[in-house]
């Protein structure tokens, strides 16, 4: 009978007079990376403890291949399961090897050093997986923080468990060493282990875990696949703040940016023609500032239209091949000759020359340029004259600067610029 590496079924956990964790049920499988997200007091960190044993919950269970906690007893469960912890701090200045040995104590009696032959070959496998052998008779205390991780991760390999327990094992470490450790662990599962990690950074949370599960006063508020878990509709109430989640430009996975509620005194409309990741910042950056924001025509699946969709903003929304609908130009039109400005982030130049002819209608056209014109233009020499024109008469920002241009554009309405 096939069993979870990890499961847990309808878990509570009350710590003095605080429901830690309440009716949790959750399981992990071999070769499965499950992240827990949430806000700080969530429950994550009780959550990973209770799966290790070190706390027993007031109701529900806890098995490990099928078998309760409770029935393993401790030497049993680090036999199942391997901890990372987030304090990788020691009271000592222990060489690292010793520290990767230690992930060998629930196989060695409690008189025996040095262990065997197994205890050998698995700590020398854990240094050599973990690129820390060059480094085995340094002090755990003189080396750096990534490399401490890493040394801490070499112990949990050398305990040779089928499942690991890891908490925030990228907090304090600088993006080199959290992406390397991540790619480490991902190699570990890629074996067959199974994995739950509680983990701060959303992003890296939804680039190298499988399922996430969010946390949020110690209750389940969701459980799925990045894609699904990591929406405005679970995060806001979870976090207590909006968000707007688009799909990073590398990766491709989920990328979460917390917004803050804008003030709405400016009275000012201002349009969007553009797609893609610069459209997408423009759009954020208009809305924060509290501009009233239109925008479109946009393919449908671009970055920007879903930016827009989470921010409620108003996106003309075009198919991808045959472009915009009569209808859908005429609105576009009418919002770029009545907004005060018509900014034109990066966009893309059609043969038809649609962009163009509504940039045209524009009285104040702003320019917000990432990428080069040869890039963008596929319209011809033609096209590209009439983008130089289009240049000629427009102002010229960047993103960060972007705001503060269209304020100073339209000043003489009394409309007060950003901070």
């Amino acid at each position: 009978m096939n069993h979870h590496t990890i499961e847990l079924d309808d878990v509570s956990v009350s710590l003095g007079e605080v429901d830690a964790l309440r009716d949790v049920s959750l399981s992990v499988d071999a070769g499965e990376f499950l992240g827990l997200v949430g806000p700080n007091g969530a429950g994550k960190t009780t959550l990973l403890r209770t799966v290790n044993g070190v706390i027993t919950p007031d109701s529900g269970a806890v098995r490990l291949d099928g078998t309760a906690v409770t029935e393993l007893g401790p030497r049993g469960v680090s036999r199942h399961v391997a901890t990372v912890p987030q304090d990788t701090s020691v009271s000592f200045a222990f060489s690292v090897e010793d520290v990767v040995r230690m992930g060998r104590t629930p196989y060695r009696a409690r008189t025996d050093l040095t262990g065997d032959e197994a205890d050998r070959e698995a700590i020398e496998r854990a240094l050599e997986r973990t690129e820390m052998a060059d480094l085995r008779d340094r002090p755990i205390t003189a080396v750096s923080g990534g490399e401490r991780q890493r040394a801490f991760v070499a112990r949990a390999l050398a305990q040779d468990t089928p499942a690991l327990v890891l908490d925030e094992p990228t907090a304090s470490l600088d993006i080199n060493h959290q992406v390397g450790v991540l790619e480490l662990v991902g190699e570990l599962i890629a074996d067959g282990r199974g994995a739950v990690a509680a983990i701060h950074d959303l992003d890296l949370a939804a680039r190298y875990c499988d399922r996430l599960a969010l946390l949020a006063d110690g209750e389940l508020q969701a459980v799925g696949d990045p894609e699904t878990v990591l929406s405005d509709e679970h995060l806001r109430p979870a976090f207590d703040t909006r968000t707007a989640v688009t799909p990073d430009a590398v990766t491709g996975t989920p990328s979460v940016t917390a917004i803050a509620e804008p003030r709405r005194d400016r009275n000012a409309h201002v349009h969007v023609l553009g797609s893609g990741a610069t459209a997408a910042r423009a759009l954020t950056k208009l809305w924060q500032a509290g501009f009233e924001v239109t925008a479109g025509p946009m393919p449908s699946g671009d970055t920007a239209l879903s930016v827009a969709a989470e921010l409620d903003i108003e996106a003309i929304t075009a198919p991808p091949l045959s472009g915009p609908s009569e209808s859908a130009l005429r609105e576009a039109q009418e919002h770029c000759r009545t907004a005060v400005a018509t900014v034109l982030a990066d966009p893309e130049v059609g043969p038809d020359g649609t962009v163009l002819e509504l940039a045209e209608s524009s009285g104040r056209p702003i320019l917000v340029e990432t990428r080069p014109l040869g890039e963008r233009n596929h319209g011809g020499q033609d096209a590209r004259d009439r983008y130089r024109d289009l240049e000629s008469r427009a102002l010229t920002a960047s993103i960060h600067g972007l705001v503060p241009a269209i304020a100073e554009t339209i000043r003489p309405q009394a409309v007060p610029a950003d901070d």
